[in-house]
Parts: structure tokens; sequence; C-alpha cells
């Protein structure tokens, strides 16, 4: 047996009796395996903290943030023992150094193993016969270090360089199947580009109004069977109405920018998209395009209950950023490579959170948004605290006893309210104005 099988066959026996059973029950400890070979970031001798508990590691982190590194390694009991066969703590100096070891690509591969996986099965909000998803970009800020800085900067004044994401989300668990993120100086239709193929066949994907471009619809659409997208309009947007459906419901055709026909020649000089029209409270008229095109297919009432859904995605960032990232607002590696590393360990995590929301909701007969983000969040945190002690093998069952005793995480039904258009509060001064007398003569 080679050295490298030795070191596999030693982390499995080590991880069956040890308390990163609470990921393994989601991640088979084959998957962390296949990320760090496939990467060649595998330990090729001995160590007392190889590539394959590091990866548990960044998990840990990305769950238990407000503990320390070295806090987590120990909770996790991620150290191999010595030669002696001991198990003396690990210097925080040897768990960045395997850690920064690692890098992010093993983190990358095991995010997108993992979703496709978990993607098969989850229960998708269906409008048409068509799985409903949602993109959307949002930020993340970093320390502000010369590694970091290569990120930019979301807006001149900002203080801290950000991260942009992009990322895929189911509308009905928020659960993510892909992502994609890097510096602010690139655009969310870049990122969001480097998601086609990622919807499901049979799929409606709603698109932010920042998204507009139409090699990225007709791209989006063409990877797959009825692989389908819908976004709000632009007010400036140019079209000519081919046909009517009726005075809200139009088949369009619109032009192709001269910078986009550049770009990508396949793509021609106009595109077509069916367009609906919404009569808002206030008298105006908004609405979205979409590549269902046939009426009969995607009725106009579905489509138009559909459209608002849209806001989920916001939801969960919101969830995310609120309280598995305990609304702090820089992400904790000072490098750029640790910054990509740490994100895919967080987005992880995040799946592992709602995966467990949907197996309590299965059990409890509810929709997967009516188990509580934090309280699961707080449930699932706790298990590695009370961990601490226990018979070893014992959490995969504890985390059944929470599921079934979970009624208490049950929200109540949301009242359906009439959609509104976005609206901010205005700002209030700081200081009186003074207003300029008139009559007062001038010196």
């Amino acid at each position: 047996m080679s050295e490298f099988s030795k070191e596999l066959h030693i982390t499995a026996e080590f991880c069956q009796d040890h308390h990163i059973n609470t990921f393994a029950k989601h991640i088979p400890l084959e998957w962390v395996e296949e990320a760090v070979q496939q990467t060649g970031r595998a330990s090729v001798r001995k160590r007392r903290f190889p590539a394959e508990q590091a990866v548990w590691l960044v998990l840990g982190i990305g769950l238990l943030r407000n503990r320390s590194i070295q806090n987590v390694c120990d909770k996790l009991e991620l150290a191999f023992p010595d030669s002696k066969g001991e198990l003396p703590p690990l210097a925080t100096s040897s768990i960045i150094k395997g850690k920064e070891k690692l890098g992010a690509k093993p983190m990358q591969y095991l995010f997108k193993h993992t979703a496709a996986q978990w993607e098969k099965q989850c229960e998708f909000d269906q409008i048409c016969g068509l799985k409903v998803l949602s993109v959307d970009g949002t930020y993340f800020k970093t320390h502000d270090t010369p590694s970091n800085q290569a990120f930019g900067y979301a807006q001149k004044s900002a203080s801290f360089p950000s991260v942009l994401a992009v990322t895929l989300m189911s509308t009905r668990n928020h659960i993510l199947s892909d992502a994609a993120f890097g510096p602010v100086t690139n655009s969310e239709i870049s990122y969001a580009q480097q998601l086609i193929g990622s919807a499901p066949e049979n799929s409606l994907t709603l698109f932010d109004r920042g998204f507009m471009s139409a090699e990225l619809f007709l791209s989006w659409q063409g990877t797959g069977q009825n692989t389908h997208w819908l976004t709000p309009i632009k007010s400036k947007c140019r079209y000519e109405i081919i046909e009517s459906y009726s005075d809200y419901d139009h088949l369009i055709e619109m032009p192709i920018s001269p910078q986009a026909q550049e770009q990508a020649p396949h793509l021609g000089q106009t595109w077509r998209a069916r367009l609906v029209l919404i009569p808002s409270p206030k008298g105006e008229i908004k609405g979205f395009i979409t590549s269902c095109l046939c009426p009969k297919q995607y009725a106009l009432k579905e489509l138009v209950e559909v459209y608002w859904q849209r806001w989920e995605i916001e939801r969960g960032y919101g969830e995310l950023k609120q309280y598995q990232l305990q609304n702090k607002p820089l992400l904790i590696s000072l490098k750029s490579e640790g910054i990509y590393q740490e994100l895919w360990g967080i987005l992880i995590s995040y799946n592992i959170v709602r995966l467990e929301m949907a197996e309590m909701a299965r059990e409890h007969s509810v929709e997967p948004l009516r188990i509580s983000f934090i309280n699961a969040l707080y449930l699932i945190q706790d298990e590695f605290v009370w961990a601490d002690g226990r018979t070893p093998g014992t959490i995969p069952k504890n985390l059944k006893i929470l599921r079934e005793n979970g009624k208490r995480l049950i929200l109540p039904n949301k009242r359906k309210r009439k959609p509104y258009p976005r609206a901010v509060l205005k700002k209030t001064a700081k200081y009186p104005v003074r207003k300029r007398d008139k009559n007062a003569t001038r010196s």
C-alpha cells in the first residue's frame, strides 16, 4: 500500500469516530478525498494535519464564525496522534500553514460537487412545470491588505476592498446550486456567465434587471432543454411588438447593441422575448421579459405570480450575512487566496444548514422556508459544542432527534400581501436648512 493510500485509510478511520460526523453526514469522506486528489493538494506523507483535515477545518470556520481557528480545530478534533500515539494540541502556526497549503481549489471543487449532488435531492418551486431559481449578486468586504486590494473597491469612497459574488439559488429552500465570485472590477454579468449550464433542465431562472444581456440570456436558454429566464424590463428598453396576446402580453423583438455584436457576432442584429407589462398602484406600467414565449404553455397569471419570487435570493443573502456571518462586516482572511478558500467554505456550510432545514420541513410537512434559519443554525452550532466529551459517532442520531423535535423552529404562515414597487426611506437632514431672505440686500 502506497503512503498516500495509507494516509487516506488513516483519515477514514479517524473521521469515523470524531465530531466532524456533523459534516460527514452530508459530505462523504470520499468527496473530500476526491477534492484534494483532483486538485493536487493531497498529502503524500503522514502528517498530523493533512490536507483532508484542513478541508474540515475550513468548513468549521465557515460555520463557527465566533470562534478562533485554534478553537475550531480543537473542537472538531482534527489533529492526528503523534508518533507516540498522543494528541498534544497543534500550534496555531501549524494549523494556519496547513490551511494555506490546502489553497482554494479543493474547496471550490468540493462546493461544485456537493451542490450538484444535493440539487438532485432537493425539491423546487414549480411554475408551468418549470423549476424556479434565482440569480443575483452580493458583496463581501475584506481586510484592507496589499493582497486583498487586488479585489478592488465597490465604491470610490469605500474603506475596504470587496469581493463580488453571483449565485444561483433555489427559491423554495434557498440552497445554492452554483456560485462565482472575484474582484469587483468585473461585472455581475461576467460572473453570471460562469454559471451558464448550471441551471437544471425544465427550469425558470429569475434575474435582476442589472443582468440585462442578450448574450447571457441566449446562452442561458441554449444550454439545456427548457432552461428559461425572466428579468425585469428597463425603462429605456427599445423593442418592437411582433404579436400581441393581450393588452399587457406581447411578443417583441429587440435590437442587439453594436458592442455586443462585436464581442459575439453569432448573436445577429435582433433577438426575441415575451414582454409582460404590470400596472403599478401609482399608474406606472412596468414589467418583465422572458424566454417563455408560448402563452398557451406558460400562462400569463402564473408568470406574474412567479415574478415576485425574485426577492427570495435577497432574503437568503440577508440570512447568510446577518446570522451565519453574524453581521461582521469583514471576512477573516488577509490574503486573496484565503478569501477564495474562506468563501467556498462559507457557502458549503450555508448549504448544509439549508439541507438540515429541508429535512426538518419534510418531517413536519411544511414549506422549507417556514423553518427558522437562525434557530436551525444555532442548533447545528450547538451540536459542535455539546459534542465535546460525548460518545463518538452520536451526532447524526442527535441531529435526527433535533429534527423530530423541531416544531419550535416552524415559523407561522406569512400573510399574502399585494406587491408594491421597491422604495427607500428619505434620509433626514442632520441640520435645519436656513432659507435665504429674498428681501435682504447684498453688501
